[in-house]
Order: C-alpha cells, then structure tokens, then sequence
C-alpha cells in the first residue's frame, strides 16, 4: 500500500468517525463516547497529513499547534456552565477566521492571471463566509458575555444599509471573478467583517444562541470551501458535516421558539418590555411570596413534583443542590422528574449537561412534550431559573412577542413555585403572566441557597 493510499484510508476512517459522532451526540446516553470519537478521528486526520509529502514549515506548524492547546484546554476546563455559549461563539469565530485566512493566503500564493476562475470562487466563497463568521461571532460573544447591551441595536435606514453593503459585497465578489486582484479581495474582507458586525447588531439575547448555531454552520461551509481550495477531502467532509449539523439545529431552535429563521434574524426581536406592550412590568399586579419553610411543607406532602430548570439554575450553579432535593422529595415517596425545555438555557442541551453533571439519571429527564403530559396531575411545578419557556403568553396571548413559541405548562400543575431572584424579566425581555397567577408562591433569592433551604425544610417536614 501506497503513502498516499494509506493517508487517503485514514481520511476515509476519520470521517466515518465524524459521522458516528455526530450520531452519537444526538444522545445524553452516548455524548461522551460521541465526544471522544470525534476527537479520536480528529487526532487521526491531523496523523495523516503529518504524514504527507513535501509538507513544508513543521516548526512553525507545531508551534501552532502548541499554542492552541495552551489556550485551548484550559479555557474549555474552566469555562463555567454558563458561559458555555460564549465559547462556541469565541472557537467558532477562530474556525472562521482560520477558513477566510487559509483561501487568502492560497489565493496571495499563486498568480491572479492564472489562476482558474473555480479556484477564484472557493476563495472568495471561503473569505466571504468566513469573515462574517469571525466578526459576527466576536459580535455574539460580546452580547452573551454583557460586555456590550444585550437589546437589539437599531438604526434608521438599517435594511437599507444592509442591503447596500450586501449588493456592494456581491459587486466585488463578480468583479474578483472577472479579473482576480489582490486590492479587490482585501476590499471583500473588509466589507465581510463589516457585514458580520452589521448583520448580528439588531439581534438580541434571548435570540443569540439561534445566531450562533447558524454562525457555525457558516464557519463549517467555510471550512468545506478551505478544503476544495487546498485540495483536502477530510476538510470539505467535516466543513460540510459541521455546516448541514449547525443549519440542521438552527432550524430546530427556531422550532422550538416558535418562529422562522427570518423573524429571529430581521425583527430586533427583545425591545419589547411587556408581553401587552407596556413599559410597564407588572401593571400594578401584585405577586404572594411565600418562605422556604411553607414551601418545603408543601413538597414534603406532594405526591409528584416537576423541577423546571432554566439559565438561573445555571447561573448559580445549583444543579447539584436540585438534585439534593429531588433525592430527598424522593425518599418520602414523591414521583419527581425534570421538564426540559428544549431551548432552556442558552443552548440546546444545557440543562441535559448540567444536570448529567450532578448525576441526575437520564430517565428522571422529561422532554417538553412528554412533561407537559404529565404537568395536569402533577401536585407541585418548581421553576428554578426559567422563565420565558414557562410564559403562558406563548400559548394563550396572540400578541404577545413569544406567541406560538411551544412551553413547559407549568401553569397547568396544581401548584407553582417559582425561585427568582428578582421580577426582572426573561431573556426575552417580556413579563411572564404565572408570576401573578393566584397558585404561584415566589421564592426571592439565590437559586442555590433557596434550594438548600428546601431541602432542610422538607427534611424536617
């Protein structure tokens, strides 16, 4: 067998590892073994191109790659729960910028007049989704991480800014394919980066996970484009992967907010403060607190409790306390289980995986539908850190901001308790009705703490 058959085979087996992973991470039963096959088929490609023949600047590569692992590792160790949507956003837009760096430094390595028109087009493709990628996910990592608002921002004449930044983009990119030119392609980057700003601006918070799913499929087609301009078929397979998987989920998450791809995109989505319009928070209505005493007399005696985990949950790292309580609910007899929404959090599976974390069993985990079966005869629903996936707007007020986006209906148990820290509104910016309905008793305060003092109530219940 040939080297180069050997690093082609390799190639094939990596790839067919990619798409097993990728099956594989569909499942909470089999994200890690689907996690460490990914990385196993990775590890392998990387083997093989070493391999290769005539591959030139080893040094410079190694160190590269030594510096990546430097930041890489210790930022994924570290990365709380919470920020765990920030660094998709931050590797995605590294991904992206790779992908536009690699068609520039091909197309700055061989003569624009000879160059074939095809390979002018996997670099203007690569430099074009690539650079959008790069700007708009920094854009999306500064919004989640607060480090500038997180309201839609807008402008008069926006549309029709982009729209002329868009045409001008496409002028360019034409132009390149008419007569290649160094000066033009530096033109496109620009223009690119400044589309990616642009274009992520008037989105807002409780929208940025959808943004950054459909970034990463953008950096995956940008990395495909990379693999046809370097002539590397693990590339274009595992660009393509990453770009039908992101696109796969962007669609999903607009499923399960109840609304199209286009409406989360262009309607700056958040600036609404109240689900009835008005500045106003709670229009004079009035809510029942209740203490952790009373409310952990009240678990003690229910035959069956839902915890509804959401951001909150996360943010204060509760999820092991959560667990401490249900454990504790489930030694005096009570049937409890978890309703996950599918976009609780700020990404699809965060609950999954935060819980997973506190050895939460996989049955005790309920998909939205299949919780909201059970949400009629259930005695006690207990929102921790959730809030928009548990408004009844989205179900019963047409015009409300979220109408139509599917819900956890905790509204429907015979009780809710609801841990919040405060009346501020979700990441949808909007009031939440169960707040003030009659059966729901708020519990102010850290997550964790309340939590914790549940569990001492309904121990000593």
């Amino acid at each position: 067998m040939s080297r180069g058959t050997a690093i082609d085979l390799c190639y094939l087996v990596a790839a067919v590892g990619f798409i097993v992973a990728l099956k594989a991470l569909s499942s909470p039963r089999h994200a890690r073994a689907g996690n460490l096959l990914g990385a196993a088929g990775m590890a392998l490609a990387i083997g093989a191109t070493f391999a290769r023949a005539g591959l030139g600047h080893l040094a410079l590569i190694v160190i590269a790659m030594v510096v990546g692992v430097a930041i890489g590792v210790p930022a994924a160790r570290l990365v709380k729960m919470t920020a765990m949507p920030q660094m998709v956003a931050a590797f995605n837009g590294v991904g992206g910028g790779a992908a536009a760096v690699v068609s520039i430094t091909e197309f700055l390595g061989t003569d624009p007049r000879t160059v074939a028109t095809y390979k002018v087009l996997e670099v203007v493709f690569g430099v074009l989704v690539g650079s959008v990628s790069l700007s708009g996910s920094a854009l999306a990592f500064a919004k989640l991480q607060e480090l500038m608002s997180t309201r839609p921002i807008t402008y008069p004449a926006q549309q029709i800014i982009n729209a002329i930044v868009g045409l001008t983009i496409l002028g360019f990119a034409l132009a390149l394919l008419v007569s290649p030119s160094t000066a033009l392609l530096w033109v496109l980057l620009v223009l690119a980066l400044v589309l990616g700003v642009i274009f992520v601006l008037p989105i807002g918070g409780a929208d940025v996970p959808v943004l950054i799913s459909l970034l990463n499929s953008f950096t995956g087609l940008a990395v495909a484009a990379s693999g046809f301009t370097l002539n590397s078929n693990v590339l274009v397979v595992a660009g393509t992967l990453v770009g039908a998987s992101g696109t796969l989920l962007t669609r999903m998450m607009s499923v399960a907010m109840g609304r199209s791809l286009p409406n989360i995109l262009f309607s700056a989505f958040g600036s609404v403060v109240t689900a009835s319009g008005s500045t106003e928070a709670s229009g004079g209505r009035s809510v029942r607190a209740g203490t952790p005493d009373d409310v952990g007399t009240l678990l003690a005696y229910s035959r069956r409790v839902a915890i509804v985990p959401g951001y909150g949950l996360a943010v204060a790292q509760a999820q092991h306390t959560a667990k401490e309580l249900a454990d504790a609910l489930m030694a005096r007899g009570a049937d409890v289980f978890y309703a996950i929404h599918p976009v609780a959090g700020r990404m699809p599976g965060h609950m999954n995986v935060l819980l997973a974390e506190a050895n939460v069993p996989y049955d005790e985990l309920k998909e939205m539908d299949e919780a909201n079966i059970e949400m009629p005869t259930t005695d006690v629903a207990l929102v921790v850190g959730a809030n928009d996936t548990v408004n009844p707007a989205a179900r019963d007020t047409p015009g409300s901001p979220i109408y139509g986006m599917p819900i956890i209906n905790a509204d429907q148990a015979q009780h809710v308790v609801f841990l919040k820290r405060s009346m501020r509104p979700g990441f949808a910016g909007i009031d939440n009705d169960l707040l003030y309905d009659p059966k729901t008793t708020m519990l102010f305060g850290d997550a964790k703490d309340t939590l914790q003092k549940l569990v001492t109530a309904v121990k000593r219940a």
